[in-house]
């Protein structure tokens, strides 16, 4: 059970925020490999499902920032890797429209 203490020290929004990353990256890297119609379908209600949820958890972590601001650093930061996957999503999706 020592090997998963370090689970307790990431928040839900950090875990979260890496695994739709992960899960993106898997849905992306599949369609490279294996380019299908069914994939890209896939991919779109993932995309749909990944910004409504992130959406809430944005919505909490910014009013976490209001209303606790002896946690500002830690939110901010929690803020900004959730928002990191935005960048990487137009990314892939650039490369998906410049792989066809």
């Amino acid at each position: 059970m020592k090997t998963l203490t370090w689970l307790h020290t990431i928040s839900f929004s950090t875990l979260f925020a890496l695994g739709t990353f992960l899960i993106g990256t898997m849905l992306f890297l599949y369609y490279i490999l294996f380019p299908s119609q069914m994939v890209l379908v896939m991919g779109f209600l993932y995309v749909v499902a990944a910004f409504f949820f992130n959406l809430i958890i944005l919505m909490h972590l910014i009013s976490r920032l209001i209303f606790a601001p002896f946690e500002r650093t830690e939110n901010t930061i929690r803020i900004l890797i959730l928002l990191s996957n935005i960048p990487i999503a137009f990314l892939y999706f650039d490369l998906i429209i410049n792989h066809n």
